[in-house]
């Protein structure tokens, strides 16, 4: 077969679909480009202050808006819904949680992580005092959502995730209502370090109709080339045909 493709004819053709298919990969990339260059950047105010009671409703789970944004809530933390929680990475290091139950002055409960530590000793004797309550307390930190439970670790005894419906079961005080995420304390509660909290990434919104069309010019560049190698194969296939048949007739 590649005899054939080495004649005049077909390296001539095969130059043509070189062209069409650069001539379609151009075109791919000049569409790929506009998809970049018309690309949305969604540009959240996450390190501006909000109250929480503006971006984030009871009883719903935690919106891509609402998630990663700093916000401040004004209530009381409740006496004995304190608790630890293990496997926290803070900076590259490995230690513990103390969240605690903060009612807010709306009447809707909120987790808030109030701090963290390396000792389990130090997690479990801030968690005792914090148990204490205070008479009112404002909170200023990012909201985050909600994590799975891992009801496997919680038979045994271990926390390991900051799950709202794990710890609506577990409080002593039954919330009349609830936030769906919590919110990671600024200022760390006495005895504690702060929580990292990092700034969320700005999400790109690209034009998905362009990145659609430069695909299709790729698939047009590759159909240019195995069209080439299509017709090639159809002649040899042909030549051959013709020479057994020549061969039949000569043999009868």
């Amino acid at each position: 077969m590649w005899s054939v493709a080495r004649r005049p004819r077909w390296v001539a053709a095969l130059v043509l679909a070189l062209a069409v298919a650069a001539g379609f990969a151009l075109l791919g990339q000049w569409q790929l480009g506009r998809a970049v260059q018309t690309a949305t950047v969604v540009v959240y105010p996450t390190e501006t202050v909000m109250p929480l009671s503006s971006v984030a409703k009871p009883q719903t789970n935690v919106t891509d808006r609402a998630a990663g944004q700093m916000v401040t809530v004004s209530g009381t933390r409740v006496k004995g819904d304190t608790y630890v929680v293990t496997d926290r990475v803070n900076f590259g290091k490995t230690g513990y949680w103390v969240i605690g139950h903060v009612v807010a002055d709306n009447g809707t409960s909120v987790v808030v992580a109030l701090g963290w530590t390396a000792s389990r000793k130090k997690a479990d004797a801030a968690a005792k005092v914090l148990s204490a309550g205070e008479p009112s307390v404002t909170v200023v930190g990012r909201y985050q959502p909600t994590e799975p439970p891992d009801e496997t670790n919680i038979e045994h005894g271990i926390r390991s995730y900051v799950s709202i419906p794990a710890l609506i079961n577990e409080w002593k005080t039954a919330p009349k209502s609830v936030y769906g995420g919590y919110i990671v304390s600024k200022t760390p509660s006495d005895g504690l370090t702060a929580i990292q909290s990092v700034k969320p990434m700005n999400d790109v919104s690209l034009d998905w109709l362009n990145v659609f069309y430069a695909i299709e010019w790729v698939v047009f560049a590759g159909f240019a080339i195995y069209l080439w190698y299509r017709m090639v194969k159809d002649a040899f296939e042909r030549e051959l045909e013709d020479a057994l048949d020549a061969l039949v007739t000569e043999v009868n």
